[in-house]
């Protein structure tokens, strides 16, 4: 951790920055898992309204 200290003695403390690095392009499986929960979510979205528009 960088520290530094102005002239009144107040300490200023920098967080060490990570390492940067290139995000990979997801694979096919992971493409199919992405596509599974976003389907999924949908679905539990369109039930719970249509859950809460009978209820009402």
């Amino acid at each position: 951790m960088y520290t530094t200290s102005d002239e009144k003695g107040i300490l200023n403390n920098f967080a060490t920055e990570p390492k940067m690095y290139q995000a990979e392009y997801p694979s096919p499986e992971q493409q199919k898992r992405y596509i599974a929960y976003g389907a999924a979510s949908i679905l539990l979205v369109a039930l719970t309204i249509f859950t809460a528009l009978a209820i009402s």
